[in-house]
């Protein structure tokens, strides 16, 4: 999301962050599978640390994005009621016309998959991100 945003110019415009709904990968980087295949399509993710979701991050982001069902009900018990609204699942901004992912509800779970998950992650995760970019824009436009 941060090299999609920061290629369309918006960089300036839109705050990112990553946050995990459970606490055992805090401090932790990314899966050594998820950077060399972030790796192969030139995103440097060994920097990244696992940080845990609280209720401030729901005052700070207009959106909340999760990438399962599982997580939704995460971060609902999280979530002030009042802003639950800004709970989405990712794979909700996959634009239309990307027939490939037709009908996918959540991203999916690469870990058991070998090499091919994180692919697939990766291109589900592409394609999600170009969505919510274009329905970002408009409200960046004012």
């Amino acid at each position: 999301m941060r090299r999609l945003v920061a290629d369309a110019g918006l960089a300036e415009r839109i705050a990112i962050d990553s946050a995990g709904t459970g606490n055992w990968h805090i401090g932790a980087a990314p899966d050594e599978r998820a950077q060399h295949a972030g790796r192969q399509r030139g995103y440097e993710l060994a920097e990244l640390r696992g940080r845990q979701i609280g209720a401030v991050d729901f005052e700070r982001f207009d959106f909340v994005i999760a990438m399962d069902d599982a997580n939704v009900a995460a971060l609902r018990a999280v979530c002030p009621p009042s802003q639950r609204d800004r709970i989405h699942l990712l794979m909700e901004f996959v634009p239309a016309s990307d027939q490939r992912f037709n009908g996918t509800r959540e991203v999916a779970d690469p870990y058991f998959g070998g090499a091919a998950g994180f692919e697939t992650v990766l291109d589900q995760c592409e394609a999600a991100c170009a969505g919510l970019i274009e329905t970002l824009r408009p409200r960046l436009v004012a």
